[in-house]
């Protein structure tokens, strides 16, 4: 028994019961991390009332007393920055899943050290006379920093119930027939904080057509928006290859016979996972041309101008660049090759499939884009991509140690930072 476990009740009730359970789990890490699948015990205390009546509203708690996962030996998990969600599930005289989630509250937690998860709560209401009981099954640790990450665990064995509300009628007594039919409530998710959105590609302002992204309308229109479009990258970084997912959206301005392309990747912020020196990061695309217009336009962002201090927001730059038509008609534009400079490394990501953001009602322009590649005027240009995959890596040794001291290879992408962490210690 766990006295003073402080279980709330809607109304009076007989005092509060509390029972642990255990068992096997299988926990998935975010893929991002490259980590196996980790096969665990999951010790859980669920409090509950002893006894209630029908129509009440009851709140339940979730205590872990182990859960089945550590934080593995990769980095240091912060104060306040875990936190638990998952679901009970109520059986006996009423079925339901209850959505049960804890606040993002826990100690500093070492590397390779077990993870410290705050008590999770939930509120039932009653429907049905007898007895009631309440097993624990699959629940998701979230982790806020230096990203947004999600460790899904679930049971691996049939798991027994760790308490029993015996519930009884409005009139008194239990069992007999019910009022009502009893509801199975929905479960509201696992909800997590994550710093990294996922839009679905519907774009704002311009006008749609279908697949064809933003249009440039008619008459004498010089700003074009494009759609946001969801972008599938496969990135090949120094330290192996991994794969992340980009709003992204281009927008035009025309000047004469081109036009001022601006590709956008949202407005969130992420933080930065450790200190980074001033000029060290700058991002640049290939943007893609189809349509009647065939090739590529090159654009870039600025380098980050000042230091960035760990803990502190990184925001996303917009890229620029001129896009100067090579054929007359419909020109596609879509997000293509995305390269990131950083400590003298490079990392390419090359999208999976080519969605059209923005089409433009173009004219052929004398030395166009149409056939061949065209790059802005802007200086740092990291060349141009043509087809596969860029070669990447870094000069030196040096270099890489370099990159060590900022976790990582850190990739602007979708409004965020997506930080990819060395598996193996820095050799």
């Amino acid at each position: 028994m766990l006295g003073g476990a402080g279980i709330l009740l809607g109304v009076a009730a007989v005092p509060a019961q509390a029972a642990e359970v255990s068992y096997k789990t299988e926990c998935i890490p975010p893929a991002i991390s490259g980590l196996p699948a980790v096969q665990g015990t999951t010790k859980v205390q669920i409090t509950a009332p002893a006894e209630a009546k029908v129509g009440d509203e009851v709140t339940i708690t979730w205590k872990f007393a182990q859960a089945a996962s550590k934080n593995p030996d990769v980095l240091d998990l912060d104060k306040d920055t875990v936190k638990p969600s998952g679901t009970l599930k109520a059986g006996g005289a009423q079925t339901a899943s209850i959505a049960m989630e804890g606040p993002r509250q826990n100690p500093a937690i070492p590397k390779n050290s077990d993870m410290k998860l705050s008590d999770m709560t939930g509120k039932f209401k009653l429907t049905a006379a007898g007895d009631v009981t309440l097993t624990p099954d699959a629940y998701n640790i979230n982790v806020n920093k230096p990203i947004s990450t999600d460790t899904k665990c679930t049971p691996k064995e049939a798991v027994g119930s760790s308490a029993t509300i015996k519930v009884t009628a409005a009139g008194g007594g239990s069992g007999g027939s019910t009022p009502t039919p009893t509801p199975t409530p929905t479960p509201s998710g696992e909800p997590t904080d994550s710093a990294t959105p996922s839009p679905t590609g519907s774009g704002t302002g311009g006008t749609t057509g279908g697949d064809d992204g933003g249009s440039t309308g008619g008459g004498g229109q010089t700003d074009f928006t494009g759609k946001q479009v969801s972008v599938a990258y496969a990135c090949k970084t120094p330290i192996g290859d991994k794969n992340a997912t980009s709003p992204v959206q281009i927008n035009a301005r025309k000047s004469g016979g081109s036009y001022a392309l601006t590709v956008k990747f949202g407005t969130s912020v992420m933080d930065s996972p450790a200190d980074i020196p001033a000029d060290s990061v700058k991002p640049s695309m290939e943007v893609a041309l189809g349509g009647a217009d065939k090739g590529t336009v090159h654009v870039e962002g600025p380098t980050n101008s000042g230091p960035i201090k760990s803990g502190d927001p990184i925001e996303v730059p917009d890229l620029k660049g001129t896009y100067k038509p090579g054929a007359t008609g419909k020109s596609t534009l879509s997000p293509g090759v995305l390269t990131v400079m950083a400590l003298g490394t490079t990392t390419t990501c090359t999208p999976a499939t080519s969605e059209v953001s923005l089409t433009l009602d173009t004219s052929e322009q004398a030395g166009g884009a149409s056939g061949g590649g065209s790059s802005s005027s802007g200086s740092g240009s990291t060349g141009s991509a043509s087809g596969g995959l860029a070669e990447t890596g870094s000069d030196s040794h040096s270099a890489l140690e370099a990159l060590g001291l900022v976790a990582g290879t850190v990739i602007l992408l979708g409004g965020a930072v997506f930080t990819f962490m060395p598996r193996g210690r820095t050799r």
